[in-house]
């Protein structure tokens, strides 16, 4: 590859194991630059993945470059270019935040000469100037993944790797931790983070939905809530739940119609149908409330991807 190429570039990427296909056949390209969000619940093939591109696990069948080096045939080279941050916590408790930097360092083989430099930059970045002799099992949770995240970009690696880094963590700390992702994709380093929460999805320049270990769509988050639905999306309140939703699947001219949270939402293909509903449902002994219109959040786009076409093509 050339260093025009993208930074991760992943072709028909497959693991089986036994007879278990845990990432089938994934195309994946990830520019000089990006935070590519790689978004799908547990057990979809995100960690997989990502341990792939890492060099961590060996490809079943595919190919995959990351920084130019071949994740199969030089994992050594891909680990030396990459910062990898892992959805476990992965420093140790009884070691004082400067500890870990320093082992961290080692492992790194960053040079003595920057290495006082990019301790003081890792500290700066989590938030924890006075704090570098506390151990790190006192640490709130933001500043663990704050640290953690120091940790893995003590080399000044290209590309990095953080798989479900925000999970377990309360929402403000959520966003400081978006914040530093940004300001390094500012600065060049080209980033895919894998999440379950689809708000983050929003922070991304592009975002990859990943179902059963195939990619549903590839998109722009605006891109994937704009062309997922094929129709006009209403919320609903209605009672019971499960009733109302049978009847509507059922009903003429809903798309489709599934739970989230305590309402209903309905997807149909002529916004004049929802008028109907009501009644409809009422008919069966089910209350509504009036439909309401509501804009599609990446939550929907991707339930109806993988609903409707759960191994649709990687674009949108």
């Amino acid at each position: 590859m050339s260093g025009a190429g993208p930074a991760v570039l992943a072709e028909g990427l497959t693991k089986i194991f036994g007879r278990f296909t845990a990432v089938d056949h994934i195309d994946l390209a990830i520019a000089g630059g990006e935070v590519m969000g790689f978004i799908g619940p547990n057990g979809a093939g995100k960690s997989t993945t990502i341990r792939m591109l890492c060099g961590l696990l060996r490809p079943s069948a595919g190919r995959a470059f990351v920084a130019g080096f071949d994740v199969a045939r030089k994992p050594e080279a891909v680990r030396a270019h990459i910062g990898y941050m892992s959805q476990k916590f992965s420093l140790y408790g009884d070691l004082t935040v400067r500890e870990n930097l320093r082992f961290f360092g080692g492992l790194y083989s960053v040079k003595r000469a920057e290495m006082v430099e990019r301790m003081r930059f890792a500290i700066t970045m989590a938030g924890l100037e006075g704090r570098e002799d506390a151990l790190v099992d006192t640490l709130a949770g933001g500043w663990k993944q704050r640290l953690a995240l120091g940790c893995a970009i003590l080399h000044r690696p290209p590309v990095l790797f953080l798989d479900e880094p925000t999970s377990g963590v309360e929402p403000e700390a959520r966003r400081r931790f978006w914040d530093l992702i940004h300001e390094l994709a500012g600065g060049g380093v080209t980033i895919l983070v894998s999440t379950h929460y689809m708000d983050e999805a929003e922070y991304c320049n592009r975002v990859a939905l990943i179902d059963r270990g195939k990619l549903a769509a590839i998109g722009t988050p605006s891109e994937l809530r704009g062309h997922a639905l094929g129709g006009v999306l209403f919320e609903l309140e209605c009672a019971p739940l499960g009733a109302a939703l049978s009847i509507l699947r059922a009903a003429p001219g809903v798309i489709e119609a599934n739970v989230f949270g305590d309402r209903l939402h309905v997807l149909l293909a002529d916004a004049t149908a929802a008028a109907h509903l009501p009644s409809l449902l009422a008919a069966a002994s089910v209350h509504a409330e009036p439909p309401r219109p509501i804009a599609p959040s990446l939550e929907d786009a991707f339930v109806s991807l993988v609903t409707r076409a759960p191994h649709m093509p990687a674009a949108p």
